[in-house]
């Protein structure tokens, strides 16, 4: 007898196989490997025919995830119609990693985090540059030739803080892309007073996606080449990393004066904020614009905080490999790498959506609060 129960994966970002679905009580899949690498954790496939039933979901190899700490309190995202997601019950137990779910219609999603296909980075790509206030740059392709397109968004053409913003050098976080969308929408918003002061005073050089191919090969960590591009800004090359020398080469024409990397983090249930001690050059003006950025973001978002977060000069020998490390020390700036959960922030659940894709956008828009006070500072004067 044939099952009715049918898996796919064989879509953008999509990632699964599976090893047997022929009762929806005991679906067994596996998560692939990243191209060429052998870190894993995101998945995001369909299942049709299990309407109105009890489906079980085991991902039989989930203990040898790339972080498999991360699955403890971790729920998985479900959508009938890709646009809304909620969580689903997930449980891990005994190294497997198990969704139970009813579905109310014959065709259901279920991913790691919520996807951001690349069609959706190329309309907003496009939607962007429709504003007269921003310009789109070419800066260089990926291995396989995708696009890497960085934004240009000013109002002034004279001197102006330069301020760069990227997302996606991993590209399984999604997150990320969404918070992006959230940044642009508040920037090009030309009633907001934040929007205008900066856009008065700034330039802001943002890459929405750093990992197409990555993105694309539904991959958690590396691009086409099995590369993490976040080890790669001390010995970027056009073979391994050719996303990461494009951005490094536009950074060496414009100046940095204020950098954000955004991330996802598979463990911690919070959204913080990771900084430059420890490299080289960190000094005590780069200390206390850390401090502000911090200060600031916490007074106007519920959702960000600062006494969980990674520990102090944590990567040791590879510091300076990491992006915000490296322009950090470079530039002698403000660098911080921004972590957003991929389970639900736990200062302020959401039992419903958990930590979603509004949420990081919401947070993508509220950025720009911190970003105005260092950029006022005593710090940034005379820069």
């Amino acid at each position: 007898m044939t099952s009715r129960l049918k898996i796919s994966s064989f879509f953008d970002g999509g990632n699964i196989d599976v090893i047997d679905a022929t009762e929806p009580d005991n679906i067994r899949v596996n998560i692939p490997k990243d191209t060429h690498s052998d870190f894993y954790q995101w998945f995001y496939f369909r299942l049709q025919g299990g309407m109105g039933e009890q489906c079980v979901i085991r991902f039989e190899n989930a203990a040898d995830a790339a972080f498999a700490e991360g699955w403890e309190g971790y729920q998985a995202v479900a959508s009938y119609d890709r646009e809304n997601w909620f969580r689903v019950p997930t449980e891990y137990i005994n190294g497997v990693l198990e969704i139970t779910h009813t579905p109310e219609q014959d065709s259901v999603y279920y991913a790691y985090f919520a996807p951001y296909s690349y069609e959706r980075h190329l309309d907003m790509v496009a939607w962007a540059a429709s504003y007269e206030d921003c310009i789109t740059h070419h800066i260089g392709e990926t291995a396989e030739g995708r696009d890497i397109t960085m934004l240009e968004i000013s109002k002034t053409q004279g001197l102006a803080k330069n301020i760069w913003i990227i997302a996606r050098q991993h590209p399984g976080e999604t997150m990320a892309e969404w918070f992006i969308e959230g940044l642009l929408e508040r920037l090009f918003d030309e009633s907001h007073p934040m929007a205008r002061a900066l856009l008065d005073q700034c330039r802001f050089y943002v890459v929405p996606n750093m990992n197409p191919d990555g993105a694309a090969h539904g991959n958690l960590r590396v691009n086409s080449k099995g590369v993490n591009l976040n080890r790669e800004w001390k010995r970027a090359t056009e073979d391994r990393s050719p996303e990461v020398l494009a951005v490094q080469k536009k950074m060496s024409e414009t100046g940095v004066d204020l950098f954000l990397d955004i991330h996802g983090d598979e463990t911690l249930p919070v959204n913080f904020v990771d900084g430059c001690e420890g490299v080289p050059n960190f000094d005590q003006r780069m200390a206390d614009m850390e401090a502000i950025f911090d200060d600031i973001f916490t007074e106007v978002s519920p959702d960000f905080q600062s006494e969980i977060g990674y520990e102090k000069v944590r990567y040791g020998e590879e510091t300076l490999t990491v992006a915000s490390k490296w322009v950090g020390n470079t530039y002698r700036c403000l660098s911080l790498t921004l972590e957003m959960p991929f389970k639900d922030n736990q200062n302020l659940p959401d039992d419903v959506v958990g930590w979603s894709p509004e949420r990081s956008k919401i947070l993508g828009a509220d950025v720009l609060y911190p970003i105005y006070h260092v950029i006022n500072s005593e710090h940034m004067k005379g820069d």
